[in-house]
């Protein structure tokens, strides 16, 4: 898979994993809101912040791909001035 394919993968797919994981925050605050057992919000809290976390980590990694993509493609065109 290219630079181009995995920025284009990982970048959108973080975005929505990161939105996911919102919501899953504000449905773990509104089930401590309702006076639910602690161990029931602590641990939707748990799995919201997991999943929230994880879509910083796709969104990071396809920000790694665009900037190794940009670089491949300096390198490779013909003609311009190498900084």
């Amino acid at each position: 898979m290219t630079h181009k394919t995995k920025w284009l993968v990982f970048a959108p797919s973080g975005l929505m994993v990161i939105g996911l994981g919102t919501c899953l925050i504000q449905w773990a605050t509104a089930i401590k809101q309702d006076g639910e057992p602690t161990a029931k919000w602590v641990g939707a809290g748990t799995l919201a912040l997991g999943v929230f976390n994880a879509g910083i980590c796709l969104f990071g990694r396809g920000v790694a791909e665009s900037v190794l993509y940009q670089i491949r493609e300096k390198e490779s065109t013909p003609g311009l001035p190498q900084d």
